[in-house]
């Protein structure tokens, strides 16, 4: 089975001709070229493919995207705001090294102490928020360069310092 990361959203239709514009956070410039397919969440890990036709880079976080069969702006606009899915393996060829996408699947830990997986990274204006669940409950993490201890890439392990009484919310 494969593996799929959350990279954007469709955010709108583009033209006459059903383009998608894709909002994504891959940390760099990119047309997906050589990806065949993105994916659509349509209900809890099932996941459905739109093949791609074609696509364009228009700036750091936004491709253009054809799809097959989607050739009119109605069709286009039922998959906005939907979010976009890749295989892991087209992931890791189109993410920024240093994006904080790439973060996701790492482990978290408070100073030495095992907090759990990264499963989302929320990025906003002034710092990153990673979900881990802890006692089958989202927790929100924040991740500022303040609060990082170290990160080490060989293991896929974050340390951060966690503001105090954070975790006592989730357990």
């Amino acid at each position: 089975m494969s593996t799929y990361i959350k990279i954007g959203k469709f955010a709108a239709s583009h033209g006459l001709h059903g383009d998608l514009i894709l909002q994504h956070h891959l940390g760099k410039r990119t047309s997906l070229q050589d990806v065949k397919a993105v994916f659509i969440e349509t209900s809890t890990d099932r996941f459905l493919p739109y093949f791609i036709e074609k696509t364009k880079m228009r700036n750091q976080e936004e491709i253009l995207v054809k799809l097959e069969e989607i050739d009119s702006p109605e069709k286009a606009r039922k998959l906005t705001p939907k979010e976009v899915w890749l295989t892991q393996e087209d992931f890791q060829r189109h993410s920024g090294k240093s994006a904080p996408i790439t973060l996701l699947g790492y482990e978290l830990f408070d100073d030495s102490k095992r907090v759990g997986e990264i499963k989302e990274v929320i990025e906003q204006p002034h710092q990153i928020l990673c979900t881990v669940m802890i006692n089958d409950k989202e927790a929100y993490i924040p991740v500022h360069e303040s609060n990082i201890l170290e990160i080490n890439h060989q293991k896929r392990q974050i340390h951060v310092e966690i503001p105090e009484g954070l975790l006592d919310i989730y357990l």
